[in-house]
């Protein structure tokens, strides 16, 4: 039974597990802005040029009511969540990225203008058809 609790204790306290963990209550906070966002900001900012309330919008068919306007607009707030979803991202990443320098990849190698494989930069002749590789003036 010790067995089994060290397993478990082992497997709880890996990395990504508790990375995952902090990730889904991170996620549910940042769900409750993001759905105040919605809802008291953005659908009765456009409420006002719309006009309309979805909610409202029902057919009846054999005495059972459809409410497609709750559906709609389930589907709306989801497409203005991705959106407010999609921009705070970009602007975190934006931040996040401020002071980072961009890397500069060195070049390793080049052509041979022979049999074009690519070869060592410091080649003087190609390994694959031995030819001899003129010197790039610079």
């Amino acid at each position: 039974m010790k067995k089994i609790f060290a397993e478990f204790k082992t497997f709880i306290m890996r990395g990504n597990v508790v990375d995952l963990a902090v990730g889904v209550i991170i996620g549910a906070a940042f769900q409750a802005i993001v759905n105040s966002l919605v809802n008291d900001v953005i659908s009765p900012f456009l409420g006002i040029f719309g006009g309309m309330n979805f909610d409202q919008m029902s057919f009846t068919i054999n005495g059972s009511e459809i409410y497609y306007g709750k559906f709609l607009t389930a589907v709306l707030n989801f497409l203005i969540m991705a959106l407010v979803i999609f921009i705070l991202v970009k602007i975190i990443n934006k931040i996040t990225s401020f002071g980072k320098k961009k890397e500069v990849k060195e070049v390793t190698t080049k052509k041979c203008p022979y049999c074009c494989t690519e070869i060592d930069i410091k080649a003087v002749k190609c390994p694959h058809c031995t030819s001899d590789i003129p010197a790039e003036e610079e």
